[in-house]
């Protein structure tokens, strides 16, 4: 029988190289590479886990650090620098004034004008944390006093009712007194301070306020110096304030009594035209702060204003035939007390 002839691809499968075998068949192993033997640990040391050390007898021995055992992180400073605290400088403002800590304000709240007071505002200044009479100082005190003994101290001629009481005082009033009379109800930390300032014997011009026809009256004399205002104790009393205690008061009175009162009332409007830049009255201080219920007065403006008095009633006696009635009239009526009663309005002590 003939040999069977091999066919083309029997042929070209046995001339291809012998397929790889499968891991886990019955062919051998790969050969597996050799270990490396771990480094001898050297005598009486104790072998930490993770790998060895490649060269152990190489590695020099670490320093000793003398003193206590340093931790891990920054070090402490110097005990000696702890003791003496550098002085940190000063900042101050151009005023002088010490700057505090932290990023200043953008827009600081403007300052509230000093001296303001009125009936509007006793309710407020109640509300102001009490202060001891002890808190003003000789120096404040003479400062508010301003070298002289000349004031204006303000009160209402006509009936306006507070709590149903009604505090009107006219210079009528007080020339009616038989002693002399507290001037209580003060509730402005300013006019208080004119009031503990003032003297035995200096003189205050009585201005009408918060009336029709706002002006001077005339003038008393402060005879006995400052006092606990027994008004704030009294809880019906239309300028109590609870702050205010008989153990730390926080108002004050002066007592005074009825020297002179003008013919003619010199009217605000009367004041203010004499007021213009380079005037005798330019810095008055009730002008310059009408809300303030007492204030002080120069010596020059005090003789100035009494030399208007004077020269009012010299010109009233001249034509007193030609008078229009009784009361006041102002020797400069031509102003208009319309634009004064507007002005003036809310402006008691």
């Amino acid at each position: 029988m003939p040999p069977k002839r091999k066919s083309a691809a029997s042929t070209a499968s046995s001339d291809l190289p012998a397929k790889r075998t499968r891991r886990g068949s019955s062919s051998a192993p790969p050969a597996k590479k050799p270990e490396t033997e771990a480094p001898p640990t050297p005598a009486g040391e104790k072998r930490g886990r993770g790998r060895p050390r490649k060269n152990p007898e190489a590695a020099p021995p670490k320093p000793a650090t003398p003193g206590p055992k340093r931790g891990r992180g920054r070090p402490p400073k110097d005990p000696a620098d702890r003791a003496t605290p550098k002085a940190t400088p000063k900042i101050t403002t151009p005023d002088g004034v010490r700057r505090g800590r932290g990023r200043p304000k953008k827009n600081p709240a403007p300052a509230a004008p000093n001296g303001v007071d009125g009936p509007s505002d006793s309710k407020d200044e109640q509300e102001q944390p009490a202060e001891s009479e002890s808190a003003v100082g000789e120096q404040d005190l003479e400062a508010a006093r301003g070298g002289s003994g000349y004031w204006l101290m303000k009160a209402e001629p006509e009936s306006r009712f507070e709590k149903g009481v009604d505090v009107k005082f006219s210079i009528d009033d007080l020339q009616a007194a038989t002693e002399p009379e507290p001037w209580d109800g003060v509730r402005n930390v300013v006019a208080r301070n004119h009031m503990r300032a003032m003297k035995k014997g200096d003189l205050a011009f009585f201005y009408h306020s918060n009336c029709k026809v706002p002006g001077i009256a005339g003038y008393m004399e402060i005879v006995q110096e400052h006092s606990p205002d027994e008004s704030a104790f009294d809880p019906a009393h239309p300028y109590y304030d609870e702050n205010s205690s008989r153990d730390n008061p926080k108002w004050s009175v002066v007592h005074v009594e009825f020297r002179r009162k003008f013919n003619n009332l010199i009217t605000l409007n009367d004041l203010k035209s004499y007021a213009t830049e380079g005037g005798p009255l330019e810095n008055l201080q009730t002008l310059k702060q009408s809300r303030l219920s007492v204030s002080n007065v120069t010596p020059e403006q005090w003789e100035f204003i009494i030399g208007l008095a004077d020269d009012q009633e010299k010109h009233r006696e001249a034509s007193e035939g030609d008078s229009k009635g009784d009361g006041y009239i102002s020797a400069s009526e031509d102003h208009g007390a319309t634009s004064d009663h507007q002005e003036e309005l809310g402006t008691g002590a």
